[in-house]
């Protein structure tokens, strides 16, 4: 029997890349879904199925009638979609909105859908790189988008949600979450321009292992508010890290050797917090880096 069989779930943001994913494993888990999302989905199955924005106090109110768990999805998930406004406003008025109501509702528990674009550097317009690799929840953050912005304040408004009400929250910092036909094909991008992935090093997670981490994230032994990365154990891009790093950051610090393709990111909290490792990699070969990037 899962942990989660007979527990009352809201899932926002339902109908999106994981949602729609995530949705399905939750319900195979044995939670009763309620699903709050801006638009109808004619695939989408729960138990309750609800129309809404989850900036509106009133819709998600509604939408929290009952339940025991929430799951945050609902966001505007990239820079450049909508307008800056409407991207930053969306994202960190839906997160307080959700959190707060949930919080105040007794909620005991949610796990939000963070981005890697929270410590800034992924959609930075500049010329930067992360301090040190492998990247881990210290790494220095360096924001100049708004995109970025909302999932870094998203965080805090995490912890404060836990320090007025209570509630335990996880926030889940994804990377490039897909599927596996668009995964290969970012991939195979990267084989002739593999410096373009070195901000989110090269990092990817296939929505079954998103749908996965959500399911742990709700039912782990954690207190507090904690937000840390996850990704597969392996990069995307088809060349040994280390033989990347040496071309597209030679001077920048390695706490740790990475051999093979393993990702430069520090894992150990996804482990240690909700007992999650990546179920399903993409084949990926490992090739040689060409001459030219070296």
């Amino acid at each position: 029997m899962s942990a989660l069989d007979g527990a009352r779930v809201l899932v926002t943001g339902a109908t999106g890349r994981i949602g729609t994913v995530a949705v399905p494993h939750l319900r195979e888990a044995g939670a009763h879904v309620t699903t709050l999302s801006n638009a109808e989905h004619p695939g989408l199955e729960a138990d309750r199925v609800l129309v809404g924005d989850t900036r509106s106090q009133e819709d998600v109110a509604t939408a929290l009638d009952g339940v025991d768990l929430v799951v945050h999805l609902a966001a505007l998930a990239h820079r450049d979609i909508a307008p800056p406004y409407d991207v930053y406003s969306t994202n960190a008025v839906s997160t307080f909105n959700v959190l707060a109501q949930a919080g105040a509702a007794g909620v005991s528990r949610a796990v939000v859908a963070g981005s890697i674009n929270a410590y800034g550097l992924p959609m930075n317009r500049h010329e930067v790189l992360p301090a040190y690799f492998p990247i881990d929840t210290d790494i220095p953050v360096d924001i100049a988008d708004w995109y970025s912005l909302s999932k870094h304040h998203g965080e805090s408004t995490a912890t404060m949600a836990w320090r007025q009400w209570g509630i335990d929250v996880v926030t889940l910092r994804f990377p490039h979450v897909h599927n596996t036909e668009a995964l290969l094909a970012a991939s195979k991008g990267l084989v002739d321009d593999p410096q373009s992935g070195i901000r989110e090093c090269w990092s990817y997670l296939h929505t079954l292992d998103a749908a996965r981490a959500i399911e742990l994230a709700l039912t782990a032994n954690t207190t507090g508010a904690h937000a840390f990365f996850l990704a597969a154990d392996e990069t995307i891009a088809p060349y040994r890290t280390e033989d990347l790093l040496d071309a597209f950051a030679p001077h920048t610090p390695r706490l740790r050797r990475l051999p093979g393709r393993q990702v430069p990111i520090d894992l150990t909290p996804a482990r240690t917090l909700i007992g999650f490792e990546a179920h399903h990699p993409v084949a990926v070969p490992t090739l040689d880096l060409p001459e030219r990037f070296r």
